[in-house]
């Protein structure tokens, strides 16, 4: 895109930021990025003269990315507030290039499957969110034929779980109710994402959990998964639908999500920065830190889903933020069987992903459509995920050769534990910008205290991932 006529030099914007390094159209190129009430204004050139109440040069070091649009983040708030909240969870965002979260759904008490329990979430996150933050729905059983209720009042879409939450409050759905959910849905051109993993095939492999790893991992094998997805995939053939997979560990359902999409179903699938860092082998056997489900699989897999991204098969990067106590984590001596499973790594997620993939050979670029791009239009966000003139002013300074070492309590999620601890990481966040103003900042300040997050709502029926 040829870059855009500077408007007269008279004129005042609210900020210019000038990189030799702007991330547009998928490509880095020198530019200028004019901002106005929190809009994109234009991209000029690098050197195009504008009336500014502040113009910002990046050092060559940096580059200017979209900021990240993490479309899977449990805050928790209200009712497990000890777990995460609002005001540490977005702080967390800030710091690691965040621009928007969606929140889940469960873990907090009530879950959001009511208008009314969008609202306690609404009125909680307006009055402590440093970033934008969306909600989703719950599909749960008692909520199945209400479900344009709470998509009229603004939710992204409906989360479903194949298999138990692990919270009594947020019931799974048989596959009878899964197609029941999917039929509803496509009523109002609703979307479903779902947490793929069969209950049958859960318990046929159920053990005695204890401090081993492996004997974790094969206690949720990849057939829960594939055998869960094939449910999903039958529904959408019936409704035709819409339906997002989360969290894909299992390189062995990648041939069915291939072929139903080259069917024409209307499925997406994410996959999360953990699967895509870490590997089986190198878990040791009582690190709980590790826990997720679906769990951390082996290298073979880690390497499979990286392709699979590359190909196309897997469409987004989220972080399944899903941060527990230190004691529901921890205590219980390393038992995989009774330590809460999920991963903290909000803050990180760009890092960890940007590592791993500069270690492929992979490009940034590639980094943030995953990351930015995908997720917005998953989203239904097309305001959000580019550099663009009409976009929000969402951007980060991002310094991509740049390392840190990860340590827990520097970072500014609730409960400092993490998978991530101790991880050598590429990549820095220098400045955080929502809407042109600087909501964290490395070099300047520490982060900025302004709350600056407003609360969406869904745009437009997504285009395709």
């Amino acid at each position: 895109m040829a870059p855009q006529s500077p408007t007269p030099a008279d004129s005042t914007y609210d900020l210019v930021v000038r990189s030799q390094r702007v991330l547009v159209d998928g490509t880095f190129r020198p530019a200028a990025v004019v901002v106005r009430n929190g809009t994109i204004h234009a991209i000029a050139d690098i050197a195009a003269p504008f009336s500014a109440v502040a113009d910002v040069t990046l050092p060559d070091s940096q580059v200017l990315l979209p900021g990240i649009v993490d479309t899977h983040v449990h805050v928790n708030e209200p009712g497990r507030t000890d777990w995460e909240g609002f005001a540490s969870a977005t702080r967390a965002a800030a710091a690691g290039g965040v621009t928007t979260i969606i929140d889940m759904p469960l873990n907090s008490i009530p879950p959001t499957t009511t208008p009314e329990a969008l609202a306690l979430k609404r009125t909680a996150a307006a009055r402590q969110a440093t970033v934008d933050v969306g909600f989703w729905g719950g599909a749960i059983p008692s909520s199945l034929g209400h479900l344009r209720e709470l998509h009229d009042a603004g939710v992204f879409g409906f989360k479903a779980f194949l298999s138990p939450s692990g919270v009594d409050e947020f019931p799974h759905l048989s596959t009878e109710q899964l197609h029941l959910a999917l039929a509803e849905l496509a009523e109002f051109d609703g979307l479903l994402i779902v947490h793929a993993e069969d209950p049958a095939v859960l318990a046929e492999h159920e053990n005695a959990g204890g401090v081993g790893y492996s004997d974790f991992v094969a206690s949720r094998p990849e057939s829960s998964e594939l055998q869960a997805i094939e449910h999903l995939i039958e529904g959408l053939r019936m409704t035709g639908a819409r339906a997002h997979i989360l969290h894909l560990s299992a390189a062995s359902a990648l041939p069915a999500i291939r072929a139903a999409k080259a069917d024409g179903l209307r499925l997406t699938v994410e996959t999360c920065p953990h699967y895509l860092s870490f590997a089986a082998e190198g878990i040791p056997d009582g690190a709980t830190q590790y826990k997720c489900c679906p769990p951390i699989r082996d290298e073979r897999n880690r390497v499979a889903l990286w392709q699979a991204l590359l190909s196309g098969d897997i469409d987004l990067i989220a972080s399944d933020h899903s941060p527990s106590t230190r004691e529901l984590k921890l205590a219980h001596g390393g038992d995989f069987g009774l330590a809460w499973g999920g991963i903290s790594g909000l803050e990180v997620s760009l890092a960890a992903v940007w590592t791993a993939a500069h270690d492929q050979q992979i490009s940034l670029e590639a980094v943030s459509e995953w990351m930015s791009g995908s997720t917005s239009r998953l989203a239904a966000l097309p305001q959000k995920g580019s550099l663009a003139a009409g976009a929000d002013a969402d951007f980060i300074a991002f310094a991509p050769d740049e390392t840190f070492t990860v340590l827990a309590d520097h970072l500014e999620h609730k409960n400092k534990l993490t998978a991530f601890e101790g991880s050598d990481l590429r990549g820095v966040v220098h400045t955080t910008w929502l809407a042109g103003a600087a909501v964290f900042s490395r070099d300047e300040a520490p982060l900025v205290s302004t709350l600056s997050g407003r609360l969406l709502t869904p745009r437009s029926t997504p285009s395709p991932v």
